[in-house]
């Protein structure tokens, strides 16, 4: 009877220290996987922080270009730098869903949600961004068409090349953002699945 009852002890004693191991084992993954999380979305912050700064710098820069440079007419540099500001602005709103540096060391529900809010504006930005852009290139052209000189057709077709490559990094980039928000939000909900 002492046998069985030593034995017993030894087995509570070996499942105690296994349990143990376990909720280590756990505590470290749920770090490692906030960390990685937490460096998707710093990632994230910093190119949209590159993204608005472009954005400020373009209105002196357009001036500079459009009116100095090329002759453009001045409603043509206000327009464009209004539509700079407006991507700057929408941009930073959308940074500040996810730039609180504490938000993965919180409920991670919470981080959940602002993640996923940022991903859909991302996503919705394109339903302005795009029609907003077609606008833009046409009035570009207009100004390029105004233009009574030689450079004004070499001016077109380096606007056309330009935009090509624009389109081409603009979604790319808009992809690879898509693509960082869902995996933070596939990592968060594997971590809360663990966790019911």
């Amino acid at each position: 009877m002492n046998n069985e009852n030593f034995e017993l002890e030894d087995m509570r004693e070996q499942m105690s220290t296994l349990k143990k191991k376990l909720n280590q084992q756990e505590i470290v993954n749920d770090r490692l996987v906030r960390r990685s999380m937490k460096n998707e979305v710093n990632t994230i912050t910093r190119n949209y922080n590159i993204i608005i700064a472009l954005g400020v710098l373009m209105v002196p820069y357009s001036y500079w270009v459009f009116i100095k440079l090329l002759g453009f007419s001045m409603a043509f540099w206000i327009g464009t730098s209004i539509f700079m500001l407006i991507c700057a602005g929408a941009t930073f709103y959308n940074t500040r869903k996810i730039s609180d540096p504490d938000m993965m060391s919180h409920s991670l529900v919470e981080a959940r949600k602002n993640v996923a809010s940022a991903k859909k504006f991302d996503v919705d930005w394109l339903k302005f961004g795009i029609p907003t852009v077609i606008l833009w290139f046409g009035w570009f052209t207009y100004e390029v068409y105004l233009q009574d000189n030689e450079l004004a057709n070499g001016l077109f077709w380096g606007g056309c090349v330009g935009g090509i490559v624009g389109v081409i990094a603009g979604f790319k980039f808009h992809f690879r953002t898509q693509r960082q928000y869902q995996e933070i939000i596939d990592q968060i909900e594997d971590l809360t699945a663990d966790q019911q």
